[in-house]
């Protein structure tokens, strides 16, 4: 009978063992001691980075400076501000972002002629695969 108890812990202990460890949340300092700052672009603080589901991101900068705006590609691409398709803002200074799905996530400031002059950021988020989320197909007019 001892003998059966220690043969099924062992097989209990291989099993565990072969189970994928856990993988742990990141909260990752953007532009880490520089924090978000003018021409963050050039920074290349992203670059090489991995960042997945369940992170988040920590914009640090001083209160009524900044901001911290999180649009779509095209508002993106053009720093328009002035957009009625804010995925998510912040303005506190300690601003934490959850990345809480997979795929592309653009970021930038705000204030007048900051996303012009760079203070922007573009992440990939991966999923618990390790895989960024498919693009959306092309949608068909009619």
């Amino acid at each position: 009978m001892a003998s059966r108890l220690v043969l099924l812990f062992a097989a209990a202990a291989v099993a565990f063992a072969c189970l994928p460890a856990p993988v742990s949340a990141v909260a990752w300092m953007v532009g880490d001691d520089g924090g978000w700052r003018a021409r963050f672009h050039q920074t290349g603080w992203a670059d090489g980075k991995t960042f997945r589901v369940g992170d988040t991101l920590m914009f640090m900068y001083p209160k009524g400076n900044h901001t911290v705006i999180q649009v779509g590609k095209e508002d993106f691409a053009t720093c328009n501000v002035q957009t009625n398709n804010k995925l998510g803002a912040w303005y506190s200074g300690n601003d934490v972002v959850p990345l809480d799905k997979p795929g592309k996530m653009w970021f930038f400031c705000s204030v007048p002629g900051h996303c012009v002059n760079g203070m922007k950021l573009v992440i990939n988020v991966v999923g618990d695969d390790g895989v960024p989320a498919p693009a959306p197909e092309p949608g068909w007019w009619f």
